[in-house]
């Protein structure tokens, strides 16, 4: 089985942004709709009929321009545009025998379904993989009557929206599913779509949209009961609680008020047995005719508006059903939780406490865990499909099982009989045999979970590489507070960087040092990756402001000569050097990475040479290499003037740009043309170990060369640009002098066009302009601010 071609049926949001998924992936796709059943204004005025073909495919056409002005973007690059060709269900479906993979995305009908999926069957080849996108009607339904040669390759691939951020991807076999197929969607979902894949039983809502439906009725039914207001309930079911910022109602808010109804009632209706827990409030039917679905209709629960002052947010008071503003929430417990060490102790600290917000947070959390515990065995095989469900589709921190550990299996059960309460069979059974968690390690530091009586070893895709394994299992060469060399095997090693939020100190510049010593004597070569929040956030600018304030210049000199030093070492290393960046990938951190021999990006890397945010150029070697690369576009025996690809990279810089992804990396010059990227970020340190195996085989070491400089006449021209600019208030005067400084530095100072010169005359030139302005009030003023603020001043 293999996927070159996918035909996605029905090109509304979910379908069009599936497709963009699939370009991102490099896979073609045929993204067909109906045929309108009237002329658009538009249209008439042109003096087209309903026979014209630019008609026929209007809505497909439609839907897939809107993927250019979507916010967040679901196309890594708009060009990627391209890879989706659009057709109509009236005149295209015979095409569906072109392609190895129909997605069916559908308004949610059962009867709609059933017969596309006849009309499906009829033209696709054997052996087409075909699925339903439904987030919850029966597959069993959908196909019932359609020959085995059909069903055997019929599943369900429910995405999540949107698909290219939200990594869960839940695979639910129909009721003949070959499980070879399932086997490959599985790998394919993982591997090339880059999705965190979970079996599904096929039941209403699947795993995460069951688990999460039970959550908002009972938060709304709380809410009533206790009294609380709209920001209260957000305040208590955010990232105190391990979920995301939005919490309850914002994300209501975001996904449509319209959508979280029809969610609610899916399962209402499929699982009658449990339809009163899904009443919602009158005030919920009440928003919903008013149109305030959210963030669609510019209100919901919070309202956005504009005022003298700016953007005003209001929220909603369900009692009165009437906006104000805000009100700070004030609960001691939640104060207490903020203040606790880890989410487990958040999570104790809150609701063991004696206030009305407390009460609130153990109501809704005791009534979600038990709800997972009495269903699980109903809709997924174990435990661990629904702690990855909601991890990954609902982006909590932890799933139900994990927090039933967090606080305490004993505990939570004793809490809830004491109340008067029924605990699940499955926590009696658990708690029977002497256990008194769902999960534990096993002595060789892998996870086990419980499951019918006894552990079981947790499945981990070969594909992903734990450092936190690796440091439990002794693979650790060595290290220091910032930063560690690990055996990744086979005779590669990994620096992983682990200082605060990753940011470059002495410690990682040392670490690069002694990395390559032993690398050199002892490996085939190297990755540079790690598993942290974001791969890099640049260097350590605390250090730098307060070596500033204390003029200790020298000290600083050292500091960028030493890192400069380290970047032209990964250069021109004798082993093989590969990147594996993710994240925000800033400052120094992208500086690292341009002096690689590869890079192995994630698909979702956000790299950006930053520094002149806060009133510096790069001076790692960033400024150095993005010259260096300017003038190697020029090719060899063809005139062309180099302003170009100057004015290209001395914009990435001077705007401080930051990639939207490694695509767009790629477009910004940060990324060549052999770097390659993953689209699962989890994958990126073995894929990149693969690379830097793959280089070893017949490595040759870049040999040091002396390299062109633009000259003065392309400086003069990006100062005419920087004069302009200026002149249009799109920049600062000072914002016009740092711009100077960089192009003096990036087109070889004085020097004339054309001459050679060895890569560190750039360097130095690069390091004298960041201490001239290292030195100037006004940059200490936006370091100062990007510390205190986390947002560049513009002075």
């Amino acid at each position: 089985m293999q996927i070159h071609k996918v035909a996605v049926i029905g090109s509304g949001v979910m379908g069009s942004t599936i497709a963009a998924l699939l370009a991102n992936a490099g896979i073609p796709s045929l993204l067909l709709d109906i045929v309108p059943s009237k002329l658009s204004a538009k249209d008439e005025a042109a003096g087209l009929t309903l026979e014209d073909p630019k008609v026929r495919n209007s809505i497909a056409e439609g839907n897939k321009s809107k993927l250019i002005k979507m916010n967040p973007a679901p196309l890594l690059v708009p060009e990627f545009a391209d890879r989706i060709e659009v057709g109509n269900l009236s005149d295209d479906l015979g095409r569906l025998n072109e392609v190895d993979w129909v997605i069916e995305v559908v308004v949610e009908r059962l009867d709609i379904k059933i017969d596309l999926f006849q009309k499906i069957a009829a033209i696709v080849r054997p052996g087409t993989i075909v699925s339903s996108n439904t987030s919850g009607i029966s597959l069993k339904a959908m196909v019932e009557g359609l020959p085995e040669s059909f069903t055997n390759y019929f599943l369900g691939t429910h995405f999540f929206n949107p698909p290219r951020y939200m990594k869960l991807l839940e695979i639910i076999p129909g009721p003949n599913t070959d499980p070879e197929v399932v086997k490959f969607m599985v790998e394919f979902g993982e591997r090339v779509l880059g999705k965190g894949v979970v079996m599904c039983k096929d039941t209403p809502n699947f795993i995460a949209n069951r688990i999460g439906a039970i959550g908002s009725p009972v938060i709304l039914k709380e809410m009533l009961r206790t009294g609380l207001t709209v920001e209260e309930v957000d305040a208590l079911t955010g990232p105190v609680m391990g979920r995301p910022k939005s919490a309850s109602f914002r994300t209501i808010d975001l996904v449509g008020l319209d959508t979280f109804i029809h969610s609610n009632n899916n399962v209402a209706e499929g699982v009658p047995g449990e339809k009163d827990s899904f009443i919602l409030p009158e005030f919920i039917h009440t928003m919903l005719k008013s149109g305030w679905l959210g963030d669609k209709t510019k209100q919901g629960f919070y309202k956005k508006t504009k005022g003298p002052q700016g953007k005003v947010i209001e929220v909603l008071d369900i009692n009165t059903l009437t906006y104000g503003p805000q009100k700070k929430v004030q609960f001691a417990s939640l104060d207490k939780a903020k203040q606790a060490k880890g989410l487990p102790e958040k999570l104790r600290t809150l609701v063991n406490g004696e206030d009305v917000g407390a009460e609130f947070a153990w109501n809704i959390l005791k009534a979600s865990l038990l709800y997972a515990a009495t269903i699980v065995k109903d809709i997924a095989e174990d435990i661990t499909a629904i702690d990855q469900a909601m991890r990954w589709g609902y982006n909590w921190e932890m799933g139900p099982f994990e927090l039933w550990d967090a606080l305490g299996v004993k505990a939570i059960a004793d809490r809830i009989q004491a109340e008067g309460g029924t605990v699940p069979p499955l926590v009696e059974e658990l708690l029977s045999k002497g256990y008194t968690s769902f999960y534990r390690k096993t002595e060789d530091g892998q996870t086990a979970y419980y499951s019918d009586g006894n552990y079981h070893q947790k499945t981990v895709s070969p594909y992903a590489f734990s450092f936190k394994q690796a440091h439990k299992a002794g693979k650790v060469i060595m290290g220091n507070a910032g930063a560690s060399l690990i055996d990744l095997e086979d005779g590669v090693a990994c620096l992983e960087f682990h200082s605060p939020n990753n940011s470059i100190g002495e410690d990682i510049v040392t670490m690069i040092q002694k990395s390559l010593q032993e690398v050199e004597k002892n490996y085939l070569g190297m990755v540079i990756g790690n598993q942290g929040k974001n791969f890099c956030v640049g260097a350590n600018l605390m250090l730098i402001l307060m070596e500033a304030e204390e003029e200790n210049w020298d000290q600083i000199d050292v500091m960028i000569r030493a890192l400069q030093d380290q970047t032209m070492a990964l250069k021109y290393a004798k082993k093989p050097i590969v990147a594996a960046p993710f994240g925000m990938t800033l400052g120094g951190g992208a500086e690292i990475c341009l002096h690689t021999h590869s890079i192995q990006a994630s698909s979702e890397t956000y790299m950006g040479l930053v520094e002149m945010g806060v009133g510096l150029i790069p001076g790692g070697g960033g400024t150095k290499e993005m010259a260096v690369r300017a003038m190697d576009g020029i090719l060899p025996g063809i005139q062309v003037a180099p302003d170009y690809f100057f004015a290209k990279r001395f914009e990435a810089i001077a705007m401080a740009q930051v990639s939207t992804s490694a695509e767009k990396a790629r477009q910004l010059g940060y990324l060549r043309d052999h770097d390659r990227y993953s689209m699962n970020s989890e994958h990126i340190i073995l894929d990149a170990k693969a690379r830097v195996i793959d280089l070893a085989r017949n490595f040759r070491p870049n040999l040091r060369k002396k390299v062109k400089i633009a000259g003065p006449g392309v400086r003069g021209t990006l100062e005419l640009g920087l004069y302009g600019m200026r002149q249009g208030n799109y920049i600062s005067d000072y914002d016009q002098h740092m711009g100077k400084k960089l192009a003096y530095a990036m087109t070889g100072g004085d020097r004339p066009a054309g001459m050679l010169v060895d890569e560190q005359y750039l360097l130095d030139l690069e390091r004298e302009a960041f201490m001239s302005l290292l030195g100037e009030a006004k940059t200490q003023d936006r370091i100062r601010h990007m510390l205190a603020k986390g947002k560049p001043l513009r002075n």
